[in-house]
């Protein structure tokens, strides 16, 4: 079967086309300047000339903050670009993974994590752009296409608060993280490995909404204690403090926790623990950001 990438060049990209690659998969990746998503004649192209089986999703506009003062870009990208993925998608016989996130949800449970069929209440313009994605998407290939949620990313390529802790840790003697938002870190290996694993599945009685986060839970202070753990240094060199200490133009969620019920139904396991997927990617990180940076 062959695969199409798009927004191939990003992080979540880059690694879905490894993933499938090192499968053995005929993958095709499209970063921005080779398929602008939100054009419809270069999708119609795009599709003509590969003839994906699977079209994949990474393309997103995912300045969370900036998109509060540009809210009409940012749902060219993320609501009408997919829409017309899906048409193409349906016009050629393609499945369709979008990649949508958390932020669809307003983010003030506090304990039980949110199912796939939670409603839905975003308090950003990101997450109202992401939203309209998703809608789009399951409207146009309601049988033949998967949204697929995640957050928290991390990853060899690219910026990331992981590697962002990595580079502070050597610079810093002390660091202060914010400890009242909850939600997943997520290698975005696993998710491209999921995915991976989903697309021959899409179609029948497989579609809709899944999440792909790690299992587990924890705050930004968590993760940064446990990043300086793992690479050697002090964890308590990291300090809590809260959401307020850095004021952004985007609130962000106080929980993000998301549930995983919907792998098992379609008989994949659940997701692996945050912990143990950080302590297999960090030294691919550190490979690319070394531990020991210059000012």
């Amino acid at each position: 079967m062959k695969w199409l990438v798009t927004g191939a060049g990003g992080m979540l990209g880059r690694d879905t086309v490894d993933e499938l690659t090192r499968r053995g998969e005929q993958v095709t990746g499209l970063d921005r300047a080779a398929l602008d998503i939100t054009r419809a004649e270069a999708v119609e192209r795009a599709l003509s000339e590969h003839r994906p089986g699977i079209v994949v999703n990474c393309a997103a506009y995912t300045a969370v903050d900036d998109a509060e003062t540009d809210e009409e870009r940012a749902t060219l990208v993320n609501g009408v670009g997919p829409r017309l993925l899906a048409r193409a998608c349906a016009a050629h016989g393609a499945r369709l993974i979008h990649v949508s996130t958390d932020y669809v949800f307003s983010g003030d449970a506090r304990a039980t994590p949110y199912p796939e069929d939670h409603p839905t209440a975003p308090r950003t313009a990101y997450g109202r752009s992401k939203l309209a994605g998703e809608r789009a998407v399951l409207e146009e290939l309601p049988g033949t296409s998967a949204v697929v949620r995640t957050a928290w990313l991390y990853g060899v390529h690219g910026t990331s608060f992981v590697r962002t802790m990595i580079g502070l840790e050597a610079r810093r003697p002390t660091v202060d993280v914010v400890d009242d938002q909850r939600g997943q870190p997520t290698w975005s290996a696993d998710v491209a490995a999921r995915m991976a694993d989903l697309g021959p599945r899409v179609g029948d009685d497989v579609h809709g909404v899944l999440h792909a986060t790690s299992s587990g839970e924890a705050t930004w202070y968590d993760l940064a204690r446990e990043v300086f753990r793992l690479i050697g240094a002090d964890p308590d060199r990291v300090r809590p403090t809260t959401g307020a200490a850095f004021p952004r133009p985007a609130p962000r969620p106080a929980y993000s926790v998301l549930a995983h019920d919907r792998w098992q139904d379609i008989g994949l396991p659940a997701p692996r623990d945050w912990r143990v997927a950080l302590h297999e990617a960090l030294p691919r990180i550190r490979k690319e950001s070394p531990l020991r940076e210059t000012p």
